[in-house]
């Protein structure tokens, strides 16, 4: 059965409405989320944060709130300790927690909120807000099918979702797709400069990068052709793309060489921040 609307929750806490859990909330009400089955708790709201829950009639940081459904934590990870007495107290003994709380494990989790039972470890990243995220999530063994579908509607709002066979595999995920579009930033950067070097004025060759960048992205989202089809579309054989490649696939010195190292980096440091 593929998760729809109707396995949304009745009730859900979003604590912590920042950036990502603001972008998570406009998800939600895009798919059908009844505004009047969200509770937001944030100390410090935004204007913005503000002005959507009065509009919408989303309750804001009431006192005592009922145990939802759903309670999303989308704090900032270091505040976990702080607030983990007022997150236990809006804990049923059938409410499913969703964090995004990155380095915060599902044992982490379970030591700091005794209340807890049902957990999915998730790991957006940064174009979640746009509706055009990849996140990577995984269960422990109190979830049940229904609260997956749950929670697969509410962060397939904002882009894909891949669910995760264990837990493990997350700080993977943070290497490749939670870090992934600082790579990508960069590869821009990277592209933006080479074409100064080669003559080319720097603003141009800053548009010319970034339209490059987002144009063969945006294709590669239309495609279903794999990636590796699409450059081979694109290069002729003794050609000038042909010769650019040449470099960038030069092993082990290469991009393939260098993407392996950052991302067993990122990998690396992922699993100290969890440790």
């Amino acid at each position: 059965m593929s998760p729809n609307a109707s396995h949304l929750p009745s009730s859900l806490i979003l604590i912590g409405a920042g950036k990502m859990g603001g972008s998570m909330l406009e998800g939600w009400l895009k798919v059908g989320m009844r505004p009047q089955g969200v509770t937001v708790l944030d100390p410090r709201p935004s204007e913005d944060m503000n002005r959507l829950c009065r509009e919408q009639g989303i309750a804001l940081n009431p006192a005592n709130p009922a145990a939802p459904d759903v309670l999303v934590l989308a704090t900032k990870p270091q505040m976990l300790d702080e607030a983990a007495s007022s997150v236990n107290a809006c804990l049923g003994p059938q409410t499913l927690i969703v964090s995004i709380l990155a380095g915060k494990t599902i044992g982490d989790l379970r030591s700091r909120l005794p209340a807890a039972g049902a957990i999915v470890r998730a790991m957006p990243n940064l174009p979640a807000s746009i509706g055009r995220g990849a996140t990577g999530a995984a269960v422990n063994d109190q979830v049940s099918e229904e609260q997956r579908l749950m929670a697969d509607v509410l962060l397939s709002s904002n882009g894909i979702v891949e669910w995760l066979p264990t837990e493990n595999l997350i700080d993977a995920v943070t290497a490749v797709s939670g870090s992934g579009p600082a790579y990508v930033f960069h590869l821009v950067e990277c592209l933006a400069e080479a074409g100064t070097a080669a003559g080319l004025p720097p603003d141009l060759a800053q548009r010319l990068a970034r339209a490059t960048v987002t144009g063969a992205g945006e294709l590669l989202f239309q495609s279903d052709l794999s990636p590796a089809t699409l450059r081979q579309n694109v290069t002729s054989p003794g050609g000038t793309t042909a010769a650019a490649l040449e470099v960038l696939m030069r092993d082990p010195n290469g991009m393939k060489g260098l993407m392996r190292e950052a991302v067993a980096a990122a990998k690396r440091r992922a699993e100290e921040l969890a440790g």
